[in-house]
């Protein structure tokens, strides 16, 4: 409820996906009293989206995530910050990095309230902070797809890792 509230108060446009069954016991996410009507126009709230399409999208000004390893590449990729909220396990670790030495998100802790929600989301939006780390996310965007061309790093590791197996084969085990 304060996550709605707070994105509702930020005054920003957004798309929140809400899965359901993400609460284990909750079949749907109840939203508060009042919220569609104070998003109206400029909120959207759904079940699911494809969200590297949406992440590549240029209207796409922040990601709000929990880190796991999937949606932090995907974000990188496409060069968007991010507003890390790790669950659990590797994704606090994730966020961290997120936000502290890519400096590409801000990392949120703790119970938020409203509040926290709407700051994070106007200091990532509005700030000079903000157009920092989306302009550290556009670098290291721009960095990520020159090691994955087909001359760059990450093909140039593979193909090495080829030709070391394919190298193993022509010593006999014995």
């Amino acid at each position: 409820m304060e996550i709605a509230w707070g994105l509702a108060n930020s005054g920003k446009p957004f798309l929140w996906v809400a899965r359901r069954g993400l609460v284990l016991g909750v079949e749907k996410q109840e939203l508060p009293e009042g919220f569609g009507s104070a998003v109206e126009g400029r909120g959207k709230v759904i079940e699911w989206a494809p969200q590297q399409e949406v992440l590549a999208h240029p209207a796409v000004g922040g990601f709000w995530t929990h880190n796991g390893w999937n949606s932090t590449l995907e974000s990188i990729y496409e060069g968007v910050p991010m507003l890390s909220r790790p669950l659990f396990g590797g994704q606090l670790a994730t966020g961290r990095y997120v936000a502290d030495a890519w400096k590409i998100g801000i990392l949120l802790e703790g119970v938020l309230e409203r509040g926290e929600t709407e700051k994070a989301v106007r200091k990532l939006m509005e700030e000079d902070e903000g157009a920092a780390m989306r302009e550290r996310a556009k670098d290291l965007k721009e960095k990520v797809r020159m090691c994955l061309e087909r001359s760059g790093s990450s093909q140039q590791a593979v193909d090495k890792l080829v030709d070391h197996i394919l190298s193993l084969r022509k010593f006999p085990f014995s």
